[in-house]
């Protein structure tokens, strides 16, 4: 057993070390081309280069070689190449006569060939980009189908009906190629999107949908589906199924590479599917039959797993007003709308007889039946107005789309409604935690943090941490939390709430309650069963169609990063959204996962942004050589040397800044988020 885990755990060391050395290999050669673009164009108009550096700062190796000093620096965020009469750091060398005398300095060469040497390193990049691209498809890449996993309850795409399981063919009139595509023309859109598609049972839509601007990037809430397989993690400690809940302790046990096949007997074809059944059955024990990894597919293994029962505090909070309708959904048609508030349904007061909670699997359990409904409707410059309604429920299953994102409401599918809490206890179960704690109707909560277990800590867990959510009026997160309970079995919460005028503490084990029984608890629509995401192959028949995919993804590339830089200066991406070296690497380093062609694919990306990016018309980089080499060009005089000196430091210090910003997102944010 030892030598095994030994042996496991060197196989991974071994490993991560080979991504580290690709990853480092794979950014020094993007950096690296871009300099000899340089160096090599310079070299051919008989300019003398002094140095080539890989890096920055003070200089961990070097030769010499010829005339040249080849060295490697210390901080690894780029390279230059330092030729006689050209340099950054003493700009006044490119308006000094003297160096302008001899015939081998920079300034000396007349202005077609220096436009040559400072755009070679973008024309390298773009090359270099165009074939890690075409490699990459060579070998064969994989991407993220238009298969919809989720819909975000509230979002623009739910609202426009999109659903789990739906496939979208065309975006704007452009056929889709991957997800990816739905991301973009989500950011960059000027407004409104067409989406054509698939619904999962076959019925054709087109909706118009209009991307959400409050966040960081305009977004319209879809996320991509998951395969029926269970990844195999190269971390021998890394589960496979949720700790806590049913499918950890279902027997026999899931192993890495199993592939879902059926649900007691009825097959299953793709994620939405096991997503419909699993919903569906929430309450049920139920057989997943599973195809071990390198087993024929007729060699099913059944599984029996448990449900996953809710766990919860005993609080019934107060309904919020309706937040957002699904077009065509039976409460559009009922008449309902946004900002109503549903006080009462068959008679029974919301929130003191039933349960805002519990309203999804109330009208999932109620499919096909007229269920008479109350609602409080604002009227303009009048007081609020009770209007009588009646719905019809589909059959969609409970919880089918969950509250996974702050300020995410709680969506009713069978209604097509969606709606937030509001942290005002309404009514406290008899015997709950709650109870025990001494909280009472009327308490106003305020805060809840979700903690590990007594003597448990983040080893135990994994990635899952603990966390903390506050509530007001910016931040209705009383769904988000209830969930990120559900994902934390066994974890306890501590509340911090307004009682009697006092602000209390308590510390709070969530429970499932011990009167239910177990084929009528309210239960999870999942099981805690981890699986890969989905993803396709796009492989090129040949090297010359490669080349053409690699022609085609450059440009798409050079076209993102435009429209990127685009929205950031109009305001339509948040600088939020910027990355820099330490998510660079990384990223990198994730993707060296996935193998060759992945790490190839995002070099190339990365290839194509320093060209783009290294070409803007900011003094210091070689865009803003350019601007002054076409000055020098059409007016035949030199750039005045004060002029030139403090646009130099200028764009010195905006690239110095820029660099201590998104280091500061990738160390102080992103790093403790």
């Amino acid at each position: 057993m030892e030598v095994v885990l030994t042996s496991l755990l060197l196989g991974t060391l071994t490993g991560k070390i080979a991504n580290i050395a690709m990853v480092a290999l794979g950014l020094g050669l993007v950096i690296f081309f871009h300099e000899l673009g340089h160096f090599a164009v310079a070299k051919w108009c008989d300019v003398k280069v002094e140095r080539f550096s890989i890096g920055f700062g003070p200089i961990i190796y070097s030769f010499k070689y010829g005339e040249t000093e080849y060295a490697l620096s210390i901080i690894p965020f780029g390279g230059y190449v330092k030729m006689l009469g050209q340099d950054d750091v003493d700009p006044s060398q490119l308006s000094s006569e003297e160096i302008a005398l001899d015939p081998r300095s920079y300034s000396a060469k007349p202005v077609y060939q220096r436009m040559g040497i400072i755009s070679a390193g973008v024309i390298m990049n773009i090359i270099t980009g165009m074939l890690f691209f075409a490699f990459a498809f060579r070998l064969g890449v994989a991407s993220t189908p238009c298969i919809v996993g989720t819909a975000v309850p509230g979002m623009p795409a739910w609202e426009s009906g999109i659903q789990p399981g739906d496939v979208i063919h065309k975006i704007n009139g452009n056929e889709t190629t991957s997800f990816m595509d739905i991301i973009r023309s989500s950011a960059f859109s000027d407004g409104d999107i067409m989406m054509e598609g698939t619904h999962l049972n076959g019925e054709k839509f087109e909706v118009k949908v209009t991307p959400d601007q409050t966040g960081t990037r305009p977004q319209i809430g879809l996320l991509p589906a998951q395969s029926l397989q269970i990844p195999v993690y190269q971390d021998p400690n890394e589960r496979i199924t949720s700790k806590g809940t049913a499918a950890a302790d279902a027997e026999p046990r899931f192993l890495p590479g199993d592939t879902i096949k059926t649900i007691d007997g009825q097959k299953i074809e793709n994620y939405a599917e096991l997503q419909r059944t699993y919903a569906a059955k929430s309450s049920e024990t139920v057989k997943t039959g599973v195809v071990r990894e390198g087993t024929p597919d007729t060699e099913i293994v059944e599984i029996e797993v448990k449900n996953n029962p809710f766990r919860t505090l005993g609080l019934w909070m107060e309904i919020g007003p309706i937040e957002s309708i699904q077009k065509g959904s039976p409460a559009d048609r009922a008449g309902l709308k946004v900002g109503d508030k549903i006080t009462h349904i068959d008679g029974q007061d919301v929130g003191k007889a039933l349960n805002p909670l519990r309203l999804p699997n109330y009208f999932s359990g109620r499919a096909g039946e007229t269920i008479p409904i109350v609602v409080n409707r604002k009227q303009d410059g009048a007081q609020p107005t009770e209007v009588s309604l009646n719905v019809v429920p589909l059959d969609n299953p409970a919880w089918l789309e969950h509250p996974v994102f702050s300020n995410t409401p709680l969506a009713v599918e069978s209604l097509g409604i969606a709606f937030h809490l509001i942290p005002t206890v309404l009514k406290v179960e008899e015997e709950s935690p709650a109870a025990q704690a001494g909280i009472k109707p009327n308490a106003l909560i305020k805060k809840i943090k979700i903690l590990y277990p007594e003597n448990q800590t983040a080893a135990d867990w994994g990635p899952i941490p603990e966390v903390t959510y506050e509530f007001d009026d910016k931040n209705k997160n009383w769904a988000n939390a209830f969930w990120e309970m559900q994902v934390r079995p066994g974890w306890p919460v501590e509340l911090t709430f307004s009682q009697d005028g006092k602000i209390v503490e308590k510390k709070i084990n969530p429970w499932v309650n011990p009167k239910q029984k177990p084929g009528e608890q309210w239960s999870l629509p999942v099981r805690g069963i981890r699986l890969q995401s989905l993803r396709e192959i796009q492989k090129a028949d040949s090297m010359g169609q490669a080349l053409g995919m690699g022609v085609q993804y450059t440009t798409n590339s050079a076209k993102d990063i435009y429209l990127t830089l685009r929205s950031l200066i109009t305001g339509r991406v948040s600088p939020m959204e910027l990355s820099g070296p330490v998510t660079i690497a990384k990223v990198a380093y994730e993707v060296a996962h996935d193998g060759y062609a992945q790490l190839l694919l995002f070099l190339g990306f990365l290839s194509v942004n320093l060209a783009v990016l290294n070409f803007l018309p900011i003094p210091v980089l070689d865009g803003g050589h350019m601007v002054f080499l076409c000055w020098e060009g059409i007016t035949r005089k030199r750039p005045n040397e004060k002029v030139l000196t403090a646009a130099t430091y200028v764009g010195m210090i905006f690239v110095l800044g820029l660099m201590i910003f998104v280091l500061y997102l990738d160390i102080f944010l992103r790093a403790l988020s």
